[in-house]
């Protein structure tokens, strides 16, 4: 059709209520996704208003006076009936000047002291999907019932109410994005342009109306009509009719029952907070994207381009910061905590190198990441991942060589992976990940590690704990990637303090920590379960204590010859129950494979079916992947058992929320990254982590000897004048570390080297205590 044929009066109506429908149709899809954001951005302020009303609600006014150095009459502001910070939140300085004996100085200085402290609070008031529908928003809505409404009950209750918007209208767009978004500049072009003919295009719809309007308007509305008749190949071409029909039908949609809303933002809560990130970005986060960066170095980190064209994930703003800074820097190492996704970190830097050309990529790992690795590749990007271990080695070489991709394979296989020297292509990218495992420069796993670092350009090391007993471990990775780093270290670091130590390291290391960048995490709490051996515990720690063995008086606790006699296998067995009771899963870790299956043993028999694993360093990675996959599927009250060595490192179990540690480790990041399996990004319950301990013993002694090795290395990094000695300090082995605590414990029981020279003197019996 075109304008010449469209006559004024019936033929016109029919264009331009069809244009106009058509038009409506389209801006009412592009309404009905941006309003869901704008919804929610309104509900986060107002529930972030709502909490810092209800805690300045709890704030007696007195305390206002310490927030400012002024002499305020807060008792004439009492007598006048305010009585908390938010009863002067909301007041000026005039109406409590006109309270008896306050005083303009007083009406000021108070109403400013209650504007800092609401900021304040404001400021730290952060984002978190509460999933608990049944905690404490529920015990107040019951309490409210009994004894009346308070400030927090009102605030919980209505938190929780805009909680559960908040899921329906991030599922709405997570729905409906990725459906609406390609076709939004077609979408909001087609419906503007006919917004703007309409008005004129209408006057040409009555053909006797029209006959009387003057020469000039009647040009202008043939001249509208045309316009939008001339969308009409357009329209054809494009098929925008069928696109909107479609689209306005998944807009009609109604959302999940609340039930099915919830269990997805608990499958996928890393995708509902990348939305809200999204929506109502922070500026703090912005600040701790950076890893305390000097100004200069993060403003070009900043400016790095970055193609995400390759990525199928959507990166959180830290993630996107560090892969710039892997780019921007070149050889670099990616200290993170553990649960910041390092992982997708580096495929979105190795992504962008793809998009820029690069073809071959390659990543060393422990074997019992090596699955994961091959996952996260094939799920947050369009690269291929070739895995150059096992059985097919060869074959997936071949592939690797000739179609490029991500080459995966373990610390003992890089030998046997064919160097680009020999095939004459260059290596896009080395990731080395958990690269604290190549942190002795003599071993021959580390040789060969610096030995592809020193012939490709862009190096990645990424490990959550660069630094677990020595600062020359630290030091030793550095110098892999920069030596002109590592060299430019001062001599005494120590004295030179730890600015100094930072600045020399912003260009070849970032590290953030939870705390600042996942403020979104629940919280994480940790409980000693301190325990007495009984009787026939007693004693057969007391002969582990006789034989020196260090590694039987860490699992004493559990050998007893009857397990109803171990009081540590007694308080696990109580844990379980209570997660079960509280529709939680559970992870229990050991050391020793013998109290894993002594674990195994009771909690299947106890809970039949409930337990899954152990996983040990014998299992394949293929196998512990699966095991943890059917874990994380299984119904509430589930048990997974591991080695804390092999379930431990590079796994994710969100799935889970309860934590054991059946003894204490004898290196604390060992500790840590098993509980932040666990705590990381994704998990959406409060974490708890139990560790079963044994008093006046072995464990006592563990945690005595790590309690001073963190408070002396804590100091040596926040105060640079312990310098040389607290390095020195730090540096406990494992072996010098078992040595201690058996000589302690042999002392303390009557065995040993002391005893044993008192007995030859003929002072005590030998063995005797």
């Amino acid at each position: 059709m075109s304008a010449t044929t469209v006559a004024p009066g019936q033929p016109a109506r029919a264009v331009v209520e069809a244009h106009r429908d058509l038009a409506a149709a389209a801006k009412g899809i592009l309404d009905h996704v941006d309003w869901a954001a704008v919804r929610i951005a309104a509900l986060i302020t107002a529930d972030r208003e709502a909490k810092v009303r209800a805690e300045l609600a709890e704030i007696g006014l007195e305390k206002l006076g310490e927030l400012t150095d002024r002499n305020l009459r807060l008792n004439a502001l009492l007598a006048g009936g305010y009585r908390t910070a938010l009863d002067v939140l909301d007041v000026t300085p005039a109406q409590l000047d006109r309270v008896p004996g306050v005083g303009l100085q007083t009406a000021r200085g108070v109403v400013a002291a209650a504007d800092q402290l609401a900021e304040a609070i404001r400021a730290g008031t952060h984002l978190r999907i509460d999933l608990d529908r049944t905690g404490r928003a529920g015990r107040a809505v019951a309490r409210t019932a009994r004894v009346g409404v308070t400030a927090q009950d009102a605030a919980a209750r209505s938190s929780a109410a805009t909680n559960s918007e908040i899921v329906a209208l991030v599922h709405r767009l997570l729905r409906l994005e990725p459906l609406v978004e390609p076709y939004r500049t077609a979408l909001r072009d087609y419906a503007t342009s006919v917004a703007s003919r309409l008005p004129s295009a209408r006057r040409a719809m009555r053909r006797l109306t029209f006959a009387l309007r003057r020469r000039r308007t009647k040009e202008a509305s043939m001249v509208a009509l045309a316009g939008l008749v001339a969308w009409e190949p357009w329209l054809a071409s494009t098929g925008l009719r069928d696109v909107v029909g479609r689209l306005q039908a998944q807009c009609a949609e109604p959302d999940p029952p609340a039930g099915d809303l919830w269990n997805d933002f608990e499958r996928r809560s890393v995708q509902y907070y990348t939305v809200l990130r999204r929506i109502v970005p922070l500026a703090d986060e912005a600040l701790a994207a950076r890893g305390m960066l000097t100004a200069d170095l993060a403003e070009r980190v900043a400016a790095c381009p970055l193609d995400e064209s390759l990525l199928r994930a959507q990166l959180r703003g830290y993630q996107a910061f560090g892969a710039r800074f892997v780019l921007n820097q070149g050889r670099v190492l990616l200290g993170d905590e553990m649960g910041l996704g390092k992982t997708v970190q580096a495929i979105a830097a190795m992504a962008d190198r793809a998009a820029a050309g690069e073809r071959h990529f390659l990543v060393v790992c422990p074997a019992s990441v090596l699955i994961n690795w091959l996952r996260e590749v094939a799920m947050h990007s369009e690269l291929v991942a070739h895995r150059l271990h096992g059985e097919d080695r060869d074959g997936a070489t071949a592939r690797w060589l000739a179609e490029g991709g991500v080459g995966v394979t373990t610390f003992d296989g890089l030998e046997h992976v064919v160097r680009p020297d020999d095939v004459g292509w260059q290596l896009g990218m080395f990731v080395v990940d958990e690269a604290h495992f190549v942190k002795n420069p003599h071993a021959q796993r580390s040789i060969t590690v610096a030995r592809w670092a020193a012939d490709t350009w862009r190096v990645l090391f990424m490990t959550g704990t660069p630094m677990e007993n020595r600062l020359d471990e630290f030091i030793a990775l550095v110098r892999m990637l920069q030596p002109e780093v590592a060299a430019a270290v001062p001599r005494h670091l120590g004295l030179a303090g730890v600015d100094v130590f930072r600045h020399t390291m912003a260009p070849v290391y970032l590290r953030r920590n939870q705390v600042d960048v996942l403020v979104e995490l629940p919280e994480l709490v940790s409980v000693d379960e301190w325990e007495t051996l009984t009787p026939a515990g007693e004693a057969v720690y007391r002969a582990a204590v006789a034989s020196g063995n260090f590694m039987a008086m860490r699992r004493a606790a559990f050998a007893t010859p009857d397990p109803r006699d171990s009081t540590k296998l007694e308080r696990l067995l109580e844990i379980v129950a209570d997660a079960h009771e509280n529709g939680h899963r559970v992870v229990v870790y050991s050391f020793f494979r013998e109290v894993l299956d002594i674990v195994v043993g009771a909690v299947g028999a106890a809970r039949p079916g409930s337990v899954y694993g152990p996983i040990t360093g014998s299992v394949a990675p293929e196998q512990r992947q699966a095991m943890i996959d059917r874990f994380s599927e299984a119904p509430a009250g589930a048990v997974l058992v591991a080695q804390v060595q092999a379930g431990g490192v590079g796994v994710n179990i969100q799935a889970a929320s309860v934590v054991v540690l059946c003894e204490p480790q004898v290196k604390p990041t060992t500790e840590a990254q098993a509980i932040a399996r666990l705590h990381r990004m994704g998990q959406v319950h409060t974490v708890r982590a139990h560790r079963l301990l044994v008093e006046g013993g072995v464990d006592e002694r563990i945690l005595q000897i790590l309690a001073e090795k963190d408070r002396l290395f804590d100091a040596y990094i926040r105060d640079s004048s312990l310098a040389d000695e607290a390095v020195r300090a730090v540096d406990v082995t494992q072996a010098q570390l078992a040595r201690d605590v058996v000589a302690a414990e042999q002392a303390r029981l009557g065995y040993g080297p002391v005893w044993d020279e008192l007995a030859t003197e003929g002072l005590l019996e030998p063995g005797g205590g």
